[in-house]
């Protein structure tokens, strides 16, 4: 029997914890355990998970300050036992048979993969974002993933993915210089496709993502904290561009491209907060095809300012 364990890093987590750990203890699984990583105990995760945990293979371990989370993932890998390693954020809702398929598809492989299950985003309260933006992007990132070539899984490497432990012990830790929001999991995706490990992508292993945007300014924040990373990961693997690896060249030309470029060139940080808010209260009146046109700007926009500035001031 393949041995599962389940890597959570976790900051602030204590009001999403509960859904995760209520689908660990559904799983069908019988040789499972988790290693929860408490990045800095704000909110008093490292009890809940204590409390709720009680009848459960899991297992706690509390950094006595923030480190980041790929410092917190490659503390909870260090102490993982299992056979095959899932990294998981602490979001996630699970099926029953989730951990069972994972490692089912390392069984049958031939040769060391490494395995994504998508996230589909959870919005239970709707609101003007998620019918606007939300929902319809959603479902094209992952009609996109499902259809990307070979050479292009890995930008996909995320937050419910696995790897057997010799892989693992292959690729190494997280770099953990990626200390703000964003592309630390895309990082170790790029060194797997180094390595010649495949990166494949399965349905039968997607999850319930319960921590999505639900705000055009919260979008718009991780869109320039991830433009951000981006700028470091092409810095840290000496990409120039990144568009022949990435296949994304930024706005682009055209009507659009110039739009995007001319919010970027005044989005910050805060004006960001200011502007997401605006978006989200006109956009109550627009049709939704103008209010999905209206977040995209503002996303992109942001996502470009990011790049540029190449560093945070904060992170989510």
């Amino acid at each position: 029997m393949t041995s599962v364990s389940v890597v959570v890093p976790t900051r602030g987590g204590a009001r999403t914890l509960p859904l995760l750990l209520t689908s660990l203890r559904e799983q069908t699984h019988p040789d499972w355990e988790a290693v929860v990583v408490v990045d800095g105990d704000v909110d008093g995760s490292a009890d809940l998970v204590a409390r709720e945990a009680r009848d459960l293979p899991v297992r706690t371990l509390v950094l006595p300050e923030n480190r980041g989370r790929s410092a917190a993932l490659n503390a909870g890998f260090s102490l993982a036992e299992g056979d095959v390693l899932v990294r998981s954020d602490d979001d996630l809702g699970f099926g029953p048979a989730h951990l069972a398929r994972h490692a089912a598809h390392h069984e049958a492989a031939a040769a060391p993969i490494g395995l994504v299950g998508l996230c589909r985003n959870v919005y239970p309260d709707g609101g003007s974002y998620a019918r606007a933006y939300g929902v319809p992007t959603d479902a094209r990132f992952r009609a996109a993933a499902y259809a990307a070539p070979a050479d292009r899984t890995w930008r996909y490497w995320a937050a419910n993915v696995s790897v057997t432990s010799e892989t693992w012990r292959t690729i190494g830790p997280y770099d953990e210089s990626y200390r703000a929001y964003g592309w630390e999991d895309v990082d170790w995706g790029y060194r797997l496709r180094r390595a010649g490990i495949p990166v494949e992508i399965h349905a039968d292993v997607e999850a319930e993502h319960h921590g999505a945007a639900a705000t055009t300014e919260d979008r718009a924040l991780r869109a320039f904290y991830s433009g951000a990373a981006r700028q470091h990961f092409l810095r840290t693997h000496d990409l120039g561009d990144g568009a022949a690896l990435l296949g994304d060249t930024g706005a682009g030309d055209g009507l659009w491209g110039r739009a995007v470029l001319s919010v970027a060139a005044i989005t910050d940080e805060r004006r960001l907060r200011r502007l997401g808010d605006v978006v989200d209260r006109i956009n109550r009146a627009l049709p939704r095809p103008a209010a999905e046109k209206l977040v995209a700007l503002l996303v992109e926009g942001a996502a470009v300012a990011g790049h540029r500035a190449g560093r945070t001031a904060g992170a989510i």
